[in-house]
Protein backbone atom coordinates (compact mmCIF):
# COMPACT_ATOMS: atom_id res chain seq x y z
CA UNK A 1 0.00 0.00 0.00
CA UNK A 2 1.26 3.19 -1.23
CA UNK A 3 2.96 5.91 1.58
CA UNK A 4 0.50 8.96 1.61
CA UNK A 5 2.78 11.64 1.53
CA UNK A 6 0.04 15.13 2.00
CA UNK A 7 0.59 17.46 4.44
CA UNK A 8 -0.14 16.40 7.81
CA UNK A 9 -2.50 19.53 8.82
CA UNK A 10 -3.68 18.41 12.10
CA UNK A 11 -1.75 15.97 14.71
CA UNK A 12 -3.05 15.28 18.37
CA UNK A 13 -0.06 13.34 20.22
CA UNK A 14 -1.74 11.62 23.50
CA UNK A 15 -4.34 14.12 24.16
CA UNK A 16 -6.04 13.79 27.45
CA UNK A 17 -9.20 15.33 29.32
CA UNK A 18 -10.27 14.54 32.37
CA UNK A 19 -13.11 16.53 34.42
CA UNK A 20 -13.19 14.92 37.80
CA UNK A 21 -13.40 11.67 37.71
CA UNK A 22 -14.51 11.52 33.97
CA UNK A 23 -12.18 10.59 31.60
CA UNK A 24 -13.67 12.30 28.24
CA UNK A 25 -10.47 12.27 25.88
CA UNK A 26 -7.93 9.56 26.76
CA UNK A 27 -4.35 9.39 24.94
CA UNK A 28 -6.01 10.83 21.84
CA UNK A 29 -3.67 10.10 18.77
CA UNK A 30 -5.06 11.34 15.28
CA UNK A 31 -3.70 12.24 11.82
CA UNK A 32 -5.42 14.43 9.35
CA UNK A 33 -3.73 15.28 5.99
CA UNK A 34 -4.29 18.40 3.56
CA UNK A 35 -7.34 18.42 1.49
CA UNK A 36 -9.03 15.22 3.29
CA UNK A 37 -12.32 14.76 4.48
CA UNK A 38 -11.54 13.19 7.85
CA UNK A 39 -14.89 12.12 9.47
CA UNK A 40 -14.99 11.81 13.43
CA UNK A 41 -17.48 9.33 14.85
CA UNK A 42 -18.55 8.05 17.93
CA UNK A 43 -21.81 7.71 20.04
CA UNK A 44 -23.16 10.51 21.88
CA UNK A 45 -20.38 10.97 24.94
CA UNK A 46 -17.65 9.30 23.28
CA UNK A 47 -15.72 12.29 23.23
CA UNK A 48 -16.10 13.81 19.74
CA UNK A 49 -17.28 17.73 21.25
CA UNK A 50 -14.61 17.31 23.66
CA UNK A 51 -12.02 16.45 21.31
CA UNK A 52 -13.19 19.41 19.07
CA UNK A 53 -13.12 21.75 21.83
CA UNK A 54 -9.61 20.69 22.48
CA UNK A 55 -8.64 21.32 18.87
CA UNK A 56 -9.74 24.92 18.92
CA UNK A 57 -8.71 25.94 22.38
CA UNK A 58 -11.42 25.98 23.54
CA UNK A 59 -10.70 24.07 27.08
CA UNK A 60 -7.46 23.35 27.71
CA UNK A 61 -5.76 19.55 27.72
CA UNK A 62 -5.00 17.59 30.91
CA UNK A 63 -2.08 16.05 29.13
CA UNK A 64 -1.06 15.83 25.71
CA UNK A 65 -0.82 18.29 22.87
CA UNK A 66 -2.38 19.38 19.51
CA UNK A 67 -0.96 20.66 16.47
CA UNK A 68 -2.64 22.12 13.55
CA UNK A 69 -0.97 24.00 10.31
CA UNK A 70 2.55 23.10 12.43
CA UNK A 71 1.28 25.34 15.25
CA UNK A 72 0.93 23.87 19.11
CA UNK A 73 -2.26 25.17 19.69
CA UNK A 74 -1.51 25.97 23.29
CA UNK A 75 -0.13 28.33 23.63
CA UNK A 76 0.01 29.78 19.68
CA UNK A 77 -3.45 29.02 19.02
CA UNK A 78 -4.41 32.73 17.77
CA UNK A 79 -1.52 32.29 14.62
CA UNK A 80 -3.61 28.95 13.26
CA UNK A 81 -6.94 30.23 13.86
CA UNK A 82 -6.52 33.07 11.48
CA UNK A 83 -6.67 30.33 9.07
CA UNK A 84 -9.45 27.46 10.40
CA UNK A 85 -12.75 27.53 10.30
CA UNK A 86 -15.35 26.22 12.96
CA UNK A 87 -18.68 25.98 13.75
CA UNK A 88 -19.21 23.74 16.88
CA UNK A 89 -22.91 23.15 17.69
CA UNK A 90 -24.84 25.88 18.42
CA UNK A 91 -22.77 27.60 16.02
CA UNK A 92 -22.59 31.01 17.80
CA UNK A 93 -24.29 33.76 15.94
CA UNK A 94 -26.61 36.17 17.48
CA UNK A 95 -30.37 35.91 17.62
CA UNK A 96 -30.83 39.52 18.27
CA UNK A 97 -29.15 40.31 14.90
CA UNK A 98 -29.93 39.24 11.09
CA UNK A 99 -28.09 36.76 8.88
CA UNK A 100 -26.53 39.54 7.49
CA UNK A 101 -25.47 41.83 10.13
CA UNK A 102 -23.85 38.56 11.80
CA UNK A 103 -22.19 37.73 8.83
CA UNK A 104 -21.08 41.05 8.46
CA UNK A 105 -20.12 41.33 12.06
CA UNK A 106 -17.93 38.17 11.72
CA UNK A 107 -15.98 39.93 8.77
CA UNK A 108 -14.74 42.87 10.64
CA UNK A 109 -14.21 40.58 13.77
CA UNK A 110 -11.62 38.67 11.57
CA UNK A 111 -10.29 41.95 9.92
CA UNK A 112 -11.41 40.74 6.46
CA UNK A 113 -11.82 44.08 4.67
CA UNK A 114 -13.43 42.66 1.10
CA UNK A 115 -17.33 42.44 1.45
CA UNK A 116 -17.34 40.10 -1.34
CA UNK A 117 -16.08 37.32 0.78
CA UNK A 118 -19.43 37.64 2.39
CA UNK A 119 -21.26 37.63 -0.69
CA UNK A 120 -19.53 34.26 -1.66
CA UNK A 121 -20.20 32.87 2.03
CA UNK A 122 -23.97 33.58 1.36
CA UNK A 123 -24.25 31.71 -1.90
CA UNK A 124 -22.15 28.77 -0.68
CA UNK A 125 -24.72 27.96 1.50
CA UNK A 126 -27.88 29.46 0.32
CA UNK A 127 -28.65 32.37 2.73
CA UNK A 128 -29.67 34.72 0.24
CA UNK A 129 -33.91 34.87 0.87
CA UNK A 130 -32.51 34.94 4.77
CA UNK A 131 -30.38 37.76 4.92
CA UNK A 132 -32.73 40.23 6.35
CA UNK A 133 -34.16 37.78 9.38
CA UNK A 134 -33.29 37.86 12.49
CA UNK A 135 -31.45 34.42 13.72
CA UNK A 136 -33.54 33.97 16.34
CA UNK A 137 -36.72 33.50 14.28
CA UNK A 138 -34.93 30.66 11.90
CA UNK A 139 -35.40 27.04 12.00
CA UNK A 140 -32.43 24.92 13.33
CA UNK A 141 -31.23 24.12 10.05
CA UNK A 142 -31.15 27.29 8.77
CA UNK A 143 -29.04 28.04 11.64
CA UNK A 144 -26.76 25.79 10.94
CA UNK A 145 -26.37 27.49 7.76
CA UNK A 146 -25.59 30.76 9.69
CA UNK A 147 -22.72 28.89 11.61
CA UNK A 148 -21.50 27.10 8.04
CA UNK A 149 -20.97 30.76 6.71
CA UNK A 150 -19.49 32.47 9.28
CA UNK A 151 -16.93 29.63 9.21
CA UNK A 152 -16.35 29.86 5.81
CA UNK A 153 -15.68 33.72 5.55
CA UNK A 154 -11.85 33.88 6.08
CA UNK A 155 -11.67 31.06 3.47
CA UNK A 156 -9.89 28.77 6.08
CA UNK A 157 -7.40 26.24 4.89
CA UNK A 158 -8.85 23.89 7.83
CA UNK A 159 -12.15 23.80 8.39
CA UNK A 160 -13.48 22.17 11.96
CA UNK A 161 -17.78 21.19 12.24
CA UNK A 162 -19.22 19.67 15.31
CA UNK A 163 -21.94 18.09 13.88
CA UNK A 164 -22.56 20.24 10.63
CA UNK A 165 -26.18 18.57 9.29
CA UNK A 166 -27.64 18.98 12.50
CA UNK A 167 -31.56 19.82 12.04
CA UNK A 168 -31.03 20.07 8.09
CA UNK A 169 -33.72 18.65 5.86
CA UNK A 170 -32.79 15.83 3.61
CA UNK A 171 -31.89 18.84 0.90
CA UNK A 172 -29.68 20.67 3.21
CA UNK A 173 -27.83 17.39 4.05
CA UNK A 174 -27.41 16.71 0.47
CA UNK A 175 -26.14 20.43 -0.12
CA UNK A 176 -24.05 20.62 2.77
CA UNK A 177 -22.27 17.27 1.98
CA UNK A 178 -21.90 18.39 -1.55
CA UNK A 179 -20.26 21.65 -0.33
CA UNK A 180 -18.26 19.82 1.92
CA UNK A 181 -16.77 17.83 -0.88
CA UNK A 182 -16.32 20.95 -3.53
CA UNK A 183 -14.41 22.70 -0.31
CA UNK A 184 -12.27 19.78 -0.61
CA UNK A 185 -11.85 18.92 -4.32
CA UNK A 186 -11.30 22.26 -5.51
CA UNK A 187 -9.74 24.14 -3.05
CA UNK A 188 -7.89 21.74 -1.37
CA UNK A 189 -9.66 22.30 2.34
CA UNK A 190 -9.46 19.79 4.67
CA UNK A 191 -12.11 19.60 6.89
CA UNK A 192 -12.46 17.32 10.08
CA UNK A 193 -16.41 16.84 11.26
CA UNK A 194 -17.87 14.43 13.83
CA UNK A 195 -21.48 13.35 12.93
CA UNK A 196 -23.38 10.57 13.88
CA UNK A 197 -24.90 10.04 10.31
CA UNK A 198 -23.45 7.47 8.84
CA UNK A 199 -24.73 7.21 5.85
CA UNK A 200 -23.70 10.54 5.47
CA UNK A 201 -20.01 10.23 6.01
CA UNK A 202 -19.34 7.58 3.98
CA UNK A 203 -20.47 9.21 1.25
CA UNK A 204 -18.00 11.96 1.75
CA UNK A 205 -15.40 10.46 4.07
CA UNK A 206 -11.65 10.28 3.01
CA UNK A 207 -10.40 8.99 6.62
CA UNK A 208 -12.89 7.70 9.45
CA UNK A 209 -11.73 7.42 13.06
CA UNK A 210 -13.64 5.77 15.31
CA UNK A 211 -14.38 7.23 19.08
CA UNK A 212 -15.61 5.65 21.86
CA UNK A 213 -15.30 6.19 25.71
CA UNK A 214 -12.89 8.56 25.28
CA UNK A 215 -9.97 6.30 23.22
CA UNK A 216 -9.70 6.32 19.23
CA UNK A 217 -10.31 2.53 18.79
CA UNK A 218 -9.46 3.05 14.73
CA UNK A 219 -8.51 5.57 12.17
CA UNK A 220 -8.99 4.05 8.53
CA UNK A 221 -9.31 5.41 4.59
CA UNK A 222 -12.22 4.31 3.72
CA UNK A 223 -11.51 2.75 0.58
CA UNK A 224 -9.52 0.39 2.79
CA UNK A 225 -12.96 0.02 4.88
CA UNK A 226 -14.27 -0.94 1.56
CA UNK A 227 -12.21 -3.24 0.69
CA UNK A 228 -12.36 -4.86 3.91
CA UNK A 229 -16.21 -5.21 3.90
CA UNK A 230 -17.19 -8.23 3.30
CA UNK A 231 -20.27 -9.76 1.76
CA UNK A 232 -23.26 -11.67 3.37
CA UNK A 233 -26.56 -13.65 3.18
CA UNK A 234 -28.75 -12.24 5.38
CA UNK A 235 -31.97 -14.46 6.72
CA UNK A 236 -34.80 -12.68 8.65
CA UNK A 237 -36.18 -14.60 10.15
CA UNK A 238 -38.56 -15.52 12.95
CA UNK A 239 -36.75 -16.98 15.68
CA UNK A 240 -32.96 -16.05 15.31
CA UNK A 241 -31.46 -18.66 18.47
CA UNK A 242 -33.32 -21.30 16.65
CA UNK A 243 -32.00 -20.40 13.03
CA UNK A 244 -28.51 -20.06 14.62
CA UNK A 245 -28.72 -23.81 16.37
CA UNK A 246 -29.97 -25.07 12.87
CA UNK A 247 -27.28 -23.55 10.69
CA UNK A 248 -24.86 -24.73 12.96
CA UNK A 249 -25.70 -28.06 13.81
CA UNK A 250 -27.78 -29.06 10.73
CA UNK A 251 -25.31 -27.17 8.06
CA UNK A 252 -22.08 -26.97 9.93
CA UNK A 253 -21.51 -23.48 9.53
CA UNK A 254 -19.32 -21.58 11.46
CA UNK A 255 -19.17 -18.00 9.87
CA UNK A 256 -22.47 -16.18 10.70
CA UNK A 257 -23.74 -13.82 13.53
CA UNK A 258 -26.81 -13.54 15.06
CA UNK A 259 -28.53 -10.19 14.46
CA UNK A 260 -30.14 -10.17 17.97
CA UNK A 261 -34.34 -10.47 17.41
CA UNK A 262 -34.09 -10.37 13.75
CA UNK A 263 -31.83 -11.85 11.63
CA UNK A 264 -28.87 -14.05 10.80
CA UNK A 265 -25.77 -13.35 8.79
CA UNK A 266 -24.25 -15.79 6.71
CA UNK A 267 -20.44 -14.70 5.33
CA UNK A 268 -19.73 -18.00 3.35
CA UNK A 269 -20.95 -20.72 1.36
CA UNK A 270 -23.23 -18.95 -0.74
CA UNK A 271 -23.99 -21.50 -3.10
CA UNK A 272 -25.76 -23.58 -0.04
CA UNK A 273 -28.71 -20.52 0.29
CA UNK A 274 -31.17 -23.46 -0.52
CA UNK A 275 -29.62 -26.01 1.73
CA UNK A 276 -29.43 -23.73 4.96
CA UNK A 277 -33.49 -21.59 3.81
CA UNK A 278 -34.30 -26.09 3.88
CA UNK A 279 -32.98 -26.94 7.13
CA UNK A 280 -34.30 -23.71 9.16
CA UNK A 281 -38.11 -24.35 8.04
CA UNK A 282 -37.71 -28.00 9.02
CA UNK A 283 -36.26 -26.91 12.45
CA UNK A 284 -39.45 -24.95 12.56
CA UNK A 285 -38.20 -21.70 11.45
CA UNK A 286 -40.08 -19.11 9.60
CA UNK A 287 -37.98 -17.02 6.90
CA UNK A 288 -39.50 -14.04 6.38
CA UNK A 289 -36.67 -12.85 3.57
CA UNK A 290 -33.07 -13.52 2.27
CA UNK A 291 -31.08 -11.29 0.44
CA UNK A 292 -27.31 -10.97 -0.48
CA UNK A 293 -25.49 -8.01 0.77
CA UNK A 294 -22.65 -5.83 1.70
CA UNK A 295 -21.32 -5.03 5.25
CA UNK A 296 -21.36 -0.88 5.32
CA UNK A 297 -19.92 1.40 7.67
CA UNK A 298 -22.84 1.59 10.06
CA UNK A 299 -22.22 -2.77 10.27
CA UNK A 300 -18.27 -1.84 11.04
CA UNK A 301 -19.14 0.96 13.69
CA UNK A 302 -21.20 -1.18 15.75
CA UNK A 303 -18.76 -4.65 15.53
CA UNK A 304 -16.35 -1.77 17.05
CA UNK A 305 -18.29 -0.25 19.34
CA UNK A 306 -21.16 -2.70 19.95
CA UNK A 307 -25.10 -2.36 19.38
CA UNK A 308 -26.29 -1.51 22.95
CA UNK A 309 -26.11 1.85 24.63
CA UNK A 310 -24.76 0.41 28.39
CA UNK A 311 -21.38 1.02 27.18
CA UNK A 312 -21.51 4.67 26.57
CA UNK A 313 -19.68 7.12 28.36
CA UNK A 314 -21.61 9.52 30.11
CA UNK A 315 -21.43 13.35 28.60
CA UNK A 316 -18.68 15.19 29.92
CA UNK A 317 -19.91 18.86 31.21
CA UNK A 318 -18.09 20.16 28.34
CA UNK A 319 -20.76 18.03 25.85
CA UNK A 320 -23.65 19.09 28.48
CA UNK A 321 -23.49 22.14 28.66
CA UNK A 322 -22.25 23.13 24.97
CA UNK A 323 -20.08 25.17 26.92
CA UNK A 324 -16.18 26.32 26.86
CA UNK A 325 -14.33 25.40 29.88
CA UNK A 326 -10.32 26.52 30.49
Amino acid sequence: MPTDTREVVIRTEGLTKHFGDVHAVEDLNLTVRRGEVYAFLGRNGAGKSTTIRLMLALIKPTAGSVEILGHRMVPNAIRALERIGSMVEAAGSYGNLTVRENLELQRKLLGLRRGSWVDEAVELCGLEEYLDRRVDTLSLGNKQRVGFGRALLNKPEVLILDEPTNGLDPVGIADVRALIKRLAAERNVTVFLSSHILSEVQQMADTIGIIHNGRLLEEIGYEELRRRNREYLELRVSDTKRAAWALEEKCGVRDFVVIEGSAVRVYSGFDRAEEYTRSLVEAGVGIISAHMSEENLEDHFVKLTGRGSGDEAAETPAEKTGGSQR
